[in-house]
């Protein structure tokens, strides 16, 4: 593990509107430490380019995270404006098809040898509920609980949780990307334990600095274990109200908070709150 010395203040996700000279400058100026790639939303194939772009425009050559897919199962692209409704039958297959309001696909595939009649799937944040009834090592049939509306490339939980690698194999990929560009900051989604952080430190080198994101009830279960390993935490709100009850989220930000500052493990809190401000009439769940 690297010291801790806290270099982090500001850290910015870059996106498609985001990456370009004007605005990577005008972020450094007003005092951005550190930009995000997220990976769950990066093509493998635009990786280099990505990073390219980012070091080509930083003036003060600020540091780069690449943030894992990590330990979690998301669904495919969608047709636009996908509504299911209550009692409708989905079925979720592991081809990387084009989801619908009958089929939809997932990711990874190993999620479906977890998968068992009465298994609960949850999509987005829009409180889609699946039940499942029955499933086979490559698709599920399921009943749609709770209705509403389905996105594009959305994180999905399962109850009772899956046991998923800690880095998918596009993270490994990206990891090796990464190393050859000098990038020494990743960001590590869905850390569950100590073995996952070990398990990319393993890739990254001693000298990386690893941001484990607390975003789960395992996450927080483990969380002792994980600060011995781990460079920084982050708390993200968003997910972890997926898997714990909403108005339990601030007291458990602020005993999060609280052993990491015991420790001296640098501790960030984030969310997504600007996109949900255009796009949703009342505030989200994070």
């Amino acid at each position: 593990m690297s010291n801790r010395k806290r270099i982090i203040n500001i850290l910015c996700t870059l996106g498609p509107s985001s990456m370009n000279q004007a605005t990577i400058e005008r972020l450094e100026e007003r005092g951005v430490n550190l930009f995000r790639i997220n990976l769950s939303h990066t093509p493998l194939d635009k990786i280099a380019e990505t990073i390219e772009t980012i070091q080509k425009y930083s003036k003060r050559d600020t540091p780069i995270c690449l943030d894992t897919e990590g330990a979690q199962v998301r669904n495919g692209t969608m047709v636009p404006d996908t509504v299911v409704k209550d009692r409708q039958h989905i079925r979720l297959v592991s081809d990387p098809v084009i989801g619908t309001e009958e089929c939809i696909s997932l990711t990874p595939t190993s999620v479906f040898s977890e998968l068992k009649p009465n298994s609960l799937v949850g999509i987005d944040f829009d409180g889609v509920v699946l039940l499942v009834l029955k499933s086979d090592e490559n698709s599920a049939e399921t009943v749609v609980l709770n209705g509403g509306r389905v996105g594009s490339n959305k994180a999905v939980i399962v109850d009772p949780a899956p046991v998923l690698p800690p880095l998918s194999e596009k993270d490994i990929e990206a990891v090796k990307i990464g190393n050859s560009y000098g990038i020494t900051h990743y960001a590590l989604s869905f850390a569950n334990r100590a073995d996952d952080v070990r398990a990319l430190r393993k890739l990254t080198g001693p000298d990386s600095t690893i941001i484990s994101k607390i975003e789960s009830k395992l996450g927080v279960r483990n969380l002792d274990e994980i600060m011995v390993e781990t460079d920084e935490i982050l708390i993200d709100r968003g997910d972890l109200s997926r898997e714990v009850p909403l108005e339990n989220i601030p007291l458990l930000q602020k005993a999060i908070l609280r052993k990491a500052n015991i420790v001296n493990t640098p501790a960030n809190v984030a969310t997504n709150l600007l996109e949900s401000m255009i796009v949703n009439r009342k505030p989200t769940r994070a």
